[in-house]
């Protein structure tokens, strides 16, 4: 029963975020700053995350592939695809998921334990539209393009720690990483990329919405934001991909 509630209530925040913004220009500014603090700061993490990502990746399926049998082209092939269908996506969104979410939920969970919330709320301000709203907009936009980041990025640290250890040539990456791509694996892969985005955006800010006591209950909200966000996408991810493919 408490799992309807919840989603009941979700559904009604989720609502309330399509109403009219009384102004205009502080939500915009305020759409900019989130993302800001979302996308851009999250550069340094997605990039150091993603090049390790492809190289690991390279080098373990040269260590489970390599015989005289199998062609070093397929290496490129299986990195590439899964860094496109699989790794680009999910990894990145679940390490998001730990940085964003706790930020947003711990953010509006000490609006919401400290009473600014209830002041908005006395002014006449729509709160879920002012604070969540931009939140959910910054991520949607954000996330894929660091996604498309990762992709590219782990892709060319597998070319790159191919070429170095002497696994296989930058050109045989190439070739295999052609001869296997379907433009199809785009368009999935920046599917789940949005759906991703949204989960970890609304879901963060529900946890931190609903907050109620003192900091303590503010870091209980950013844990389950984090655990929940990281749940509802690998279930996503497992349904976007039985439907989908």
């Amino acid at each position: 029963m408490r799992f309807f509630f919840h989603f009941g209530r979700y559904l009604l925040l989720l609502k309330q975020l399509f109403k009219r913004p009384e102004n205009y220009r502080m939500y915009w500014d305020e759409l900019f700053r989130q993302m800001v603090a979302i996308g851009v700061s999250s550069l340094g993490i997605v990039i150091i995350i993603s090049v390790f990502m492809g190289a690991v990746t390279t080098v373990q399926t040269a260590y489970q592939l390599i015989s005289g049998l199998v062609a070093k082209t397929v290496i490129g092939a299986i990195v590439s695809d899964s860094s496109i269908l699989e790794l680009g996506p999910t990894i990145t969104s679940l390490v998001l998921a730990g940085k964003i979410g706790s930020s947003i939920a711990s953010e509006i969970g000490t609006m919401r334990v400290t009473e600014q919330i209830d002041a908005l709320e006395i002014m006449g301000v729509n709160a879920p539209g002012y604070l969540i709203s931009p939140k959910i907009l910054a991520a949607v936009i954000t996330i894929p393009m660091l996604i498309v980041l990762s992709i590219t990025l782990s892709i060319s640290g597998g070319i790159f720690v191919g070429d170095l250890t002497g696994i296989l040539s930058a050109q045989q990456f190439i070739e295999g990483a052609r001869s296997s791509f379907l433009p199809y694996n785009i368009f999935f892969s920046l599917t789940k990329a949005f759906t991703f985005a949204f989960i970890i955006s609304s879901v963060s800010a529900y946890q931190g919405y609903y907050t109620s006591g003192g900091s303590l209950e503010v870091g209980q909200s950013s844990t389950k934001a984090v655990v929940y966000s990281c749940i509802l996408i690998l279930l996503s991810d497992y349904l976007l991909a039985q439907l989908m493919l």
